[in-house]
């Protein structure tokens, strides 16, 4: 029951940090632009989403080693 909670709670801080980097206006999105980012080393996280194509995931958590970025893969 407390594993629970504590997921519950890391999973709405994670919406919460992503609201505020909505709101700052410093993110890209779509596949083109992340991997543009990626090979001028702008950047510092990267999220996948968990429905993204197996294919293009592999080749960004593998751009993103190579650039030594943080890649989290976001479940919600």
């Amino acid at each position: 029951m407390v594993a629970a909670k504590k997921t519950k709670k890391t999973h709405g801080s994670i919406n919460n940090r992503l609201a505020l980097i909505m709101k700052s206006g410093k993110y890209t999105l779509g596949y083109k632009t992340v991997l543009k980012s990626l090979r001028s080393s702008k950047g510092k996280l990267i999220i996948i989403a968990n429905n993204y194509p197996h294919l293009r995931k592999s080749e960004i958590e593998y751009y993103a080693m190579l650039c030594k970025f943080g890649v989290h893969h976001y479940n919600g």
